[in-house]
Order: C-alpha cells, then structure tokens, then sequence
C-alpha cells in the first residue's frame, strides 16, 4: 500500500513498491479531499524513494482528467530537481504528459527518487480520480 499525504494544494504519494500497469488516482489511495484544486493550483510529488529495484515502462505516463472544460493548461514535470518536461495543454477535459524513460534513468539517484508535477488551471478545477491515472513501472 503506497502512503498518501494531502497538503493544500499538493498530493504527495509514496511508494512502498513499484506497482506494473495503470494505476488510477484512486487506486494509489488519493482520496475525494484532494480532488478539489480551488486555487487552480496542483503539485503532486510521487516519492519513488526506498522502493528497490524497478523498471520503467516503455513511455512512463501521466494521465489527469478534470470534470471542467479547460482553456488552456500548463504542466511542468521535474525529476530530481530537474526540469524534463514543460508543456502547455490547450482546451480539454483531460491532459496527457509523456516522459522520457532514459532522462529518468540517467537522472535517477541511489536515495532519493522524487517526481514532481505542477500544474496551473486558468481557474478552479476538480479531478477525477478514477479517470486520472499513472503508468510508471513495467
């Protein structure tokens, strides 16, 4: 069971293993408190730290849907203190960010392992947590 810990504005999963295949929101035990984003701010912060020896799916994914239709979205995804991913999403329901295996192995660090994703809403939003989902480990 991974460790969930809500904050205002930030939700902060823990691994306890590497988990293969597609995991929704709700299946890494984010709960309906954390779905609301009144300030249009999200920081998730998936801790990847202590969980031993893993592999990396093909294309690692995240995958966010929001119940509001949203103009335009911005996404910047670091690993480690490093930017690897900045991308503005235009109008949707849902956004789609794509990682780079091999820039996460390369960055990857034999303690500390933490991925982190900010995302800014052009006004309040809520999440839909079953729909949401991530895809890191094969």
């Amino acid at each position: 069971m991974n460790n969930v810990e809500l904050n205002q504005g930030e939700i902060k999963v823990k691994f306890n293993t590497p988990s293969a295949g597609k995991l929704s929101f709700a299946d890494l035990g984010i709960k309906n408190e954390a779905n609301k984003l009144d300030g249009g701010l999200l920081r998730l912060v998936f801790d990847l730290e202590g969980i031993g020896e893993y592999s990396y799916y093909q294309v690692p994914t995240i995958e966010l849907f929001y119940e509001e239709n949203m103009a335009e979205t911005h996404w910047a995804c670091e690993f480690n203190g490093k930017t690897i991913l900045d991308k503005s999403d235009n109008h949707g329901q849902s956004t789609v960010l794509l990682l780079n295996r091999k820039v996460l192995n390369n960055l990857e660090q034999h303690h500390k392992n933490a991925l982190i994703v900010h995302g800014q809403f052009p006004e309040p939003a809520k999440l839909n947590l079953e729909k949401s989902y991530i895809h890191f480990f094969k």
